[in-house]
C-alpha cells in the first residue's frame, strides 16, 4: 500500500477514536456549566420588573438550611443580576440556630447570622421576602410578635414573599395565608391545620403557589421551592442553571410528597 494512503487510513481511524470519546463524554456531562455563572440565559421581558432587595427573617432557633439552602441558590442568581440582601431580626444582635436549652442533647454545637436590619429600622425597600421555618416557630407568642407583625404590614408593598417549612405558620399567624392554598412541614402538620382563616392546606405538596406566595414543605423542599421560584421570575434555563451549578437534583413535579405519606396525611 502507498505510504500517502497509509496515512489517510491511520488519520481516519484516529479521528473515529477521537470523535467516539468525545461523543461519549459530552452526552455523560450534558448537564455540565461553567463553575461561574455567565450572563443571564434568559431574555426577560422589558416590562418585567425584576426584584432586587431580597430580606430573610430571622428568629432563634430557626433551621438552618431553610436559609442557607435558598441563599445559596441567590448568592448564584447574584452573580448574573444585581441584587441585595437584607437580613433582619428584632435586634442587631447575632442569630442562632441553637433551640431552647431543653432541646439540647448536651452539645455546643450551632450557627449564627448577624442581622444587617432589626424590625425598628428595617431596610427602605424590600421586593422579596423569605420566611424560614424551625424549632423557633413553636416559641411563645409574644417571642414573635415582632416578626408577625412586620410580616402583616410589610406583605401588601412586596412582589412575592417566600416561606420554607413552618416558616408558613408565621404567614398564618399574621393573616397573609387567609383564603389562600399553602403547605408546611409535614412531621410538624399537627401544628399547621388549624392555622390561617380559610387557608387550605394541601398535604400532598413540595410546595405550593399561590399568586404571589410561596411556601414550601419541610427543610430541604425550601430548595425546590426556591429553584421553581427562580424559574417562575428569572426563567427556567436559569433555574437549571443555577441546580447544576449546585449539583442539585431538582424536584420538578410540586404535588410530589413522600413525606406526607410517611406521616400518614
Amino acid at each position: 500500500m502507498p505510504v500517502r494512503a497509509l496515512l489517510h487510513l491511520c488519520f481516519a481511524a484516529f479521528a473515529s477514536v477521537v470523535l467516539i470519546n468525545v461523543g461519549a463524554q459530552g452526552s455523560a456531562n450534558a448537564k455540565s456549566v461553567d463553575i461561574i455563572p455567565q450572563s443571564p440565559l434568559v431574555s426577560v421581558s422589558p416590562s418585567a420588573t425584576l426584584p432586587v432587595d431580597y430580606g430573610m427573617i430571622l428568629f432563634p432557633a430557626f433551621q438552618a438550611l431553610d436559609v442557607f439552602g435558598p441563599l445559596d441558590a441567590l448568592n448564584l442568581i447574584s452573580m448574573n443580576y444585581s441584587i441585595n440582601l437584607h437580613i433582619i431580626s428584632s435586634t442587631l444582635d447575632p442569630v442562632s440556630t441553637k433551640p431552647r436549652s431543653a432541646m439540647i442533647g448536651n452539645s455546643n454545637f450551632s450557627e449564627a447570622i448577624v442581622p444587617t436590619h432589626n424590625f425598628t429600622h428595617p431596610p427602605p425597600k424590600l421586593d422579596v421576602l423569605f420566611v424560614p421555618g424551625g424549632i423557633g416557630t413553636r416559641a411563645p407568642a409574644p417571642e414573635l410578635d415582632a416578626h408577625i407583625a412586620f410580616i402583616r404590614e410589610t406583605y401588601p408593598s412586596l412582589q412575592y414573599i417566600v416561606s420554607v417549612c413552618t416558616g408558613s405558620w408565621l404567614l398564618a399567624r399574621a393573616g397573609v395565608l387567609d383564603g389562600k392554598n399553602a403547605t408546611s412541614n409535614k412531621r410538624a402538620w399537627a401544628g399547621t391545620a388549624g392555622l390561617g382563616n380559610g387557608t387550605n392546606w394541601i398535604t400532598h405538596a413540595r410546595w405550593v403557589q399561590d399568586g404571589n406566595i410561596w411556601t414550601s414543605s419541610g427543610i430541604s423542599a425550601g430548595m425546590d421551592a426556591t429553584l421553581a421560584w427562580i424559574a417562575a421570575v428569572y426563567g427556567e434555563a436559569e433555574a437549571n442553571n443555577t441546580a447544576n451549578i449546585m449539583e442539585y437534583e431538582r424536584e420538578l413535579n410540586a404535588s410530589y410528597d413522600p413525606f406526607a405519606d410517611l406521616y400518614g396525611l
